[in-house]
């Protein structure tokens, strides 16, 4: 039997700490943060029934370290390391021999790699591997459900000199019509187009203006750093997937309330393989949930898990950093072990059919249309 841990926090402060604490719904959310401050990691929940393609079982727990994603950014980071140590420790104490860092974890500070240093006896990953390659399949499936191939699409990359961005690139140019990098700067796109060119199928464009980048896109995945949403309703072509990978989002929720004519998606849910079930710590008759279809979980928990179960108990994915080999090893041993992508989430939510069906339909209605403006940098193949 493999062991692993997965370190969760709150997403919606007064919606996800209201399930332990009824009273957090009337305080103040300024208040509410203080309260959980000052409270220790925990362990929230069991994993079972996880069972590998190859016969390999797993069991796990999830670890909840109690701060908000604006706290992850704001309070000084020594504190904030010192919160996931501790929740590294809780992890090592039960058993664990990997743990991985969901969601703002695993973008704070330098991406794990202190934290990987303060911790002996257990390996970390942020599971970006996973969550890259399941943004890939998540777009291209998206935009297949939007009636759009991605022979035929124009795609863009949204934080394209970084290193998650240039491998998303690297990866979709050997089969899209064409390639927008977009990014604030031209010295670094045109280094991720020189690792491109050579896989690309046909034009590799830069732009360091979103507005312009996106406009013919029918593909966008985005990964900036930024700490403010930039990409905007009025950015989006009708019709358009975008895939938002960053943390914090850099798709605005106006994109959600103001274009129902668009597929924004957040990643996507992983089918597990086995039964999995998440009974609550302490509460084995009580189900603990994501939100999602009962055996689904996030790829980066589901990264964690592949690694696990392959007896990987290695710092697979840290840093900034996530490279072309990374992302197919990992979609290789996903494979290997019965993961398999299920569907979408948008704004932590599940994406219905329903929804897709609906936004397809308002983008054959829509009026709007779009014409691309000359590119500020372009490299032709």
């Amino acid at each position: 039997m493999q062991r692993f841990a997965f370190i969760i926090h709150p997403i919606d402060a007064k919606r996800d700490v209201a399930r332990k604490y009824p009273i957090a719904r009337y305080l103040p959310e300024a208040l509410l943060e203080q309260f959980i401050k000052t409270r220790d990691p925990m362990t929230v929940a069991a994993v079972q029934g996880v069972k590998s393609n190859t016969g390999e079982e797993l069991e796990g727990w999830l670890i909840a370290c109690p701060l908000t994603p604006r706290q992850f950014v704001t309070l000084p980071l020594d504190f904030v390391y010192h919160r996931l140590e501790q929740c590294g420790q809780i992890a090592i104490e039960l058993g664990a021999s990997i743990i991985g860092l969901g969601a703002f974890t695993s973008v704070v500070g330098d991406g794990g790699i202190t934290l990987a240093s303060r911790l002996k006896g257990i390996a970390v990953t942020t599971g970006n591997s996973y969550t890259v390659a399941t943004a890939i399949q998540g777009a291209v499936k998206g935009a297949e459900l939007m009636g759009v191939a991605l022979r035929d699409a124009t795609v863009a990359v949204v934080g394209a000199g970084g290193s998650i961005g240039g491998t998303c690139a690297e990866i979709l140019a050997a089969d899209a019509a064409s390639i927008s990098l977009v990014g604030r700067g031209l010295p670094a796109l045109e280094a991720t187009a020189e690792r491109v060119s050579s896989r690309a199928r046909s034009t590799v464009r830069m732009f360091t203006d979103v507005a312009q980048g996106l406009r013919d896109a029918d593909i966008v995945i985005t990964v900036t750093s930024a700490v403010d949403a930039v990409i905007l309703p009025e950015h989006i072509k009708s019709g358009a997937v975008v895939c938002d990978v960053a943390r914090p989002r850099d798709v605005s929720t106006r994109v959600a309330a103001e274009r129902n004519d668009v597929l924004v998606i957040e990643g996507g849910v992983v089918r597990v393989p086995g039964d999995m079930r998440l009974p609550k710590y302490g509460k084995p008759d009580e189900q603990f949930s994501f939100g999602f279809e009962p055996g689904t979980a996030y790829a980066c928990m589901s990264e964690t898990m592949i690694l696990a179960l392959e007896g990987r108990y290695e710092n697979f994915t840290l840093g900034k950093e996530v490279s072309v080999h990374q992302v197919e090893e990992i979609s290789s041993l996903a494979d290997r072990h019965g993961f398999h992508l299920e569907g979408f989430r948008s704004f932590e939510r599940a994406v219905t059919a329903e929804h897709i069906e609906n936004v397809r339909n308002a983008a054959h209605r829509s009026p709007l249309t779009t014409t691309c403006n000359e590119p500020e940098s372009s490299l032709p193949l």
